[in-house]
C-alpha cells in the first residue's frame, strides 16, 4: 500500500503567500490527528550551527507553533547536544546559537528546549530489540513529549547520502551516549598524498584522536577517533574520508533504530515535514554551508518518515544541477545527485532499513496542496 505525500510548491501571490501554503499543507497532512488538547509537541529541527545559513528559516517554524497551538497543543522547538565540539555542544551554548539564529521567543512564540539537556547525557533507554540494538538512548524531553513535528532541512550528508526525516530523527533524538554509539564503527582514513599538514582537522577533532606525524601528515587513531566525521567536513584538501567498507550501512542501520526507538511511543503521533530549500551538499553542522546543488523545490509532509525520504530524493533527482555547485557529473534531470556527491554510499539502504522496521513505505502518492 502506498502512503500519501503532500507537496506544496514555492510559487505565490498577494492572497496565497507560503505561510498560508504551509497552513493548508498541515491540514491535508493531517496534523489535527496527532495533536489533541494540552498536548506536548515536540518540534524537532536543526537549528543550524553558528555562520552556517542553510537551516530552515525561523518564521516557517514560527507558523508550525502557531499551528500547533491552534490544535490545542503546546509546542517546544527541540534538538540535541552534538558529539564534536561546537557552538552546539552543551546546553548552554546550544540556546544561545539557537537564538542568534533566529530562533528567539519573539520570533517563533514558542520555547527552545534542549532534550539532552545541559551536557547531554539526560536520555531514556528506550527497548527495541533489533539487529543492532537491543536498547536505545533518546534525549529525555523528546521521549516525555506527547508528539513530535520532525521539520527537517533535506540536504546532501557525506555519511548517508542525504539528510532528511530518517536522520533528523535518528541521529537528531539520541543523547550523546546514543550519537556515539552510531558512530563508533565509522573510523575516518587519510589520503597522504591530499594532506597539506594544515592541522584543520586536528583542530576540529571533539576526541584528540588526529596528530602529524614526521612528516607533516595526518594520522588517525582508530582506537580514540569517536567517529563523528567532522574531520571529513573540515578538510579543505578533501583528504579525510571514510573507510569504505561494512561501517557506513552498519552506521545507516543504527540510526535507522534509533529513529525507530525515538518514535516507538509516538508512531501514530508524529508527522514529517522536510523543506527542499537551500539544498546544500552537506549537513547544517559545519560553520559554513556550500552552494545549493538545485533549485529550491518546495515543502513536503507525510505521516511516512519513509516516503517522505524517497519522495525528497526523487524530487531533488528530477532537477536540473545548478552550476556552480559541488556538483561536476549527473547534472541532467532524473540524474543521481547524491551519487555524484558521494559515489560510494548507497543512501538507499538507510530507506530499505527502514522499510523493513515497518516505519514506513517507499511507495507512495504525490498529492500537491
Amino acid at each position: 500500500m502506498k502512503s500519501t505525500v503532500y507537496f506544496m510548491d514555492l510559487r505565490a501571490s498577494y492572497k496565497d503567500n507560503l505561510l498560508k501554503k504551509l497552513d493548508r499543507l498541515m491540514d491535508s497532512a493531517g496534523i489535527q490527528k496527532i495533536i489533541k488538547q494540552r498536548t506536548l509537541v515536540a518540534v524537532k529541527l536543526h537549528f543550524g550551527e553558528l555562520g552556517n545559513t542553510a537551516f530552515i528559516r525561523p518564521v516557517f517554524i514560527r507558523k508550525i507553533a502557531d499551528k500547533i497551538k491552534s490544535t490545542g497543543g503546546a509546542p517546544f522547538l527541540t534538538d540535541t547536544n552534538t558529539l564534536y565540539r561546537g557552538t552546539r555542544s552543551v546546553g548552554t551554548d546550544h540556546i544561545q546559537t539557537a537564538i542568534r539564529n533566529g530562533f528567539s521567543y519573539s520570533v517563533v512564540d514558542a520555547p527552545v528546549v534542549i532534550a539532552d539537556g545541559l551536557r547531554g547525557n539526560n536520555e531514556k533507554p528506550v527497548d527495541i530489540d533489533r539487529k543492532q540494538f537491543k536498547t536505545v538512548f533518546i534525549a529525555s524531553e523528546i521521549a516525555s513529549a506527547d508528539a513530535m513535528v520532525s521539520v527537517a532541512h533535506f540536504k546532501g550528508h557525506e555519511l548517508t547520502g542525504f539528510a532528511g526525516t530518517l536522520k533528523n530523527i535518528g541521529m537528531g533524538c539520541a543523547s550523546r551516549r546514543g550519537k556515539l554509539a552510531q558512530h563508533s564503527s565509522v573510523s575516518p582514513k587519510v589520503k597522504r598524498k591530499k594532506c597539506i599538514g594544515c592541522g584543520d582537522c586536528i583542530a576540529g577533532c571533539p576526541s584528540e584522536a588526529i596528530v602529524l606525524d614526521a612528516d607533516d601528515k595526518a594520522v588517525i587513531d582508530s582506537k580514540t577517533c569517536i567517529g563523528c566525521g567532522e574531520c571529513i567536513v573540515i578538510c579543505p584538501e578533501g583528504a579525510v574520508n571514510i573507510r569504505w567498507d561494512q561501517d557506513v550501512p552498519l552506521f545507516m542501520e543504527k540510526m535507522v533504530e534509533y529513529a525507530a526507538g525515538a518514535l516507538k511511543d509516538k508512531k501514530e503521533k508524529a508527522l514529517f515535514l522536510n523543506f527542499l530549500t537551500d539544498i546544500s551538499p552537506a549537513c547544517d553542522c559545519p560553520p559554513y554551508n556550500d552552494a545549493p546543488i538545485v533549485k529550491d523545490i518546495g515543502i513536503l509532509a507525510s505521516r511516512d518518515p519513509v516516503a517522505v525520504d524517497q519522495a525528497s530524493v526523487d524530487l531533488v533527482n528530477g532537477e536540473t544541477g545548478l552550476q556552480g555547485s559541488v556538483l561536476k557529473t549527473s547534472m541532467g534531470a532524473g540524474m543521481d545527485k547524491f551519487k555524484a556527491m558521494y559515489p560510494e554510499i548507497d543512501w538507499a539502504l538507510q530507506l530499505d532499513y527502514a522499510e523493513s522496521l515497518g516505519l514506513g513505505t517507499r511507495r507512495y502518492v504525490l498529492v500537491k496542496t
